[in-house]
């Protein structure tokens, strides 16, 4: 079977390297690159080419299954291309990727369908916006409607904060056409995680939880970002929360958008806060998350090709995950300044000898060759995942391989999976 991976971040090159692993593919090719992708895949430079093209190029190069890593492809519709011409691909299509591409309609179906999540309201405007903020009180939460690469959401603690933040999104349009609209969400307290469901329809394969850790700085301060490191399983989703998330809120989810004519096929992430009353929706992603994946695929012991093409297919009644009983602990590499400005082409050292280590791989994300040289390409360079029988082992393996890597002005975090030990 030939591949085709669609995007060429950390997440890509772990479902990359998944996919590498299959008995049933022989050949991968993705539609951009990082250093290490390229280890792995034949890479091209057709991303940017728009949905046509790529499929254009799939039917030529005979693509048996397609696989979408970044969001911002799905809200262009590339599944509605791909499957209008036959073409085999995972995702859902661009109606049913609503639920990430528009806050404002996750949010409404969520509350026309009775799924936990917290208090909202929909503002055009920045001054109804601040009003319903002030209606909210002290900490708030203030949301671009649409894609924002992860760093659309900011907590609020303070009145000034507030203000910057309707500002920045309505009024200095930094995120563009996605700041039409604000979610003014009430803060939620508790406990993150993410839970991944591969879905056809009403059918579901659920994948155990992780978290993420969204903030720049340890203590979960600082700016949010795209993912500074995750790890799984996340012990805060025991036995009774992944129930209660299967019965209030996956289930729901995947009905509801059955019920309103735009069925899900592909990876549906939710996003949760737990806390003394259950779980609550933070958010829905409608891909793999990253950097959760980096963490999920090396527990992976099913066939992720065969998980994938059935999915694709749109039956998955048949099909199984199987999981290693080792954590994984994934810890991400940035440059100095992310998730601001920051310097690329800085020479990266270590990356083999961190890879010596057992039960280590590690995922490139902004990385590139350079006159045979690695060197940083964006502004989360790699992710250093480490596999062990705890999260505690896994933890102190994936430092050790941490160490050992080096490029100036290498920023991450020293407390991934601090709220597990």
């Amino acid at each position: 079977m030939k591949v085709l991976v669609i995007g060429g971040g950390g997440r890509e090159h772990a479902l990359t390297w998944g996919l590498h692993k299959s008995s049933l593919v022989h050949e991968i090719w993705t539609s951009s690159k990082n250093a290490g992708i390229c280890q792995l895949a034949k890479c091209t430079n057709i991303e940017d080419a728009g949905v046509k093209a790529l499929a254009d190029w799939a039917e030529a190069e005979g693509i048996d299954l397609t696989v979408v890593g970044p969001e911002a492809q799905l809200s262009v519709g590339i599944v509605d291309e791909f499957q209008s011409r036959g073409l085999a691909i995972f995702g859902p299509r661009k109606a049913a990727a609503r639920l990430e591409w528009s806050k404002a309609f996750a949010k409404e179906l969520m509350a026309r369908h009775n799924i936990p999540t917290a208090r909202f309201a929909l503002c055009n405007n920045a001054a109804t916006a601040l009003g319903k903020a002030r209606s909210f009180g002290l900490p708030v939460v203030i949301k671009a409607d649409g894609l924002a690469a992860g760093k659309g959401v900011s907590v609020c603690f303070s009145w000034p904060e507030v203000e910057s933040a309707i500002d920045r999104i309505m009024q200095e349009k930094v995120f563009g056409e996605a700041g039409e609209w604000v979610v003014v969400e009430e803060f939620l307290t508790g406990e993150e995680a993410s839970v991944h469901a591969i879905a056809t329809g009403t059918d579901y394969l659920l994948l155990p939880a992780a978290q993420d850790h969204k903030t720049v700085f340890e203590g979960d301060k600082g700016a949010n970002t795209g993912g500074m490191g995750s790890y799984s399983p996340a012990p805060v989703a025991n036995a009774a929360i992944m129930d209660d998330v299967t019965r209030k809120i996956i289930r729901p989810t995947l009905e509801a958008m059955a019920a309103e004519g735009d069925a899900f096929t592909g990876a549906l992430y939710v996003g949760l806060m737990i806390n003394e009353t259950g779980p609550k929706v933070v958010e829905y992603n409608c891909r793999f998350g990253d950097p959760e994946t980096q963490a999920l695929i090396p527990r992976l012991e099913s066939d992720l090709a065969e998980v994938l093409l059935a999915a694709a297919k749109g039956d998955i009644s048949q099909t199984k995950l199987r999981w290693s009983d080792e954590a994984a602990v994934c810890v991400v590499l940035a440059s100095q300044g992310y998730p601001g400005n920051y310097d690329v082409g800085i020479p990266i050292t270590g990356v083999q000898e961190a890879e010596s280590l057992p039960g280590v791989i590690v995922f490139h994300a902004g990385t590139a060759w350079r006159n045979n040289t690695l060197v940083t390409a964006g502004g989360r360079v790699m992710g250093v995942t480490a596999l062990g029988n705890s999260i505690a082992a896994a933890r102190n393996e994936a430092y050790a391989a941490v160490e050992r890597i080096n490029f100036a002005g290498m920023h991450y975090r020293r407390d991934i999976a601090h709220r597990a030990l």
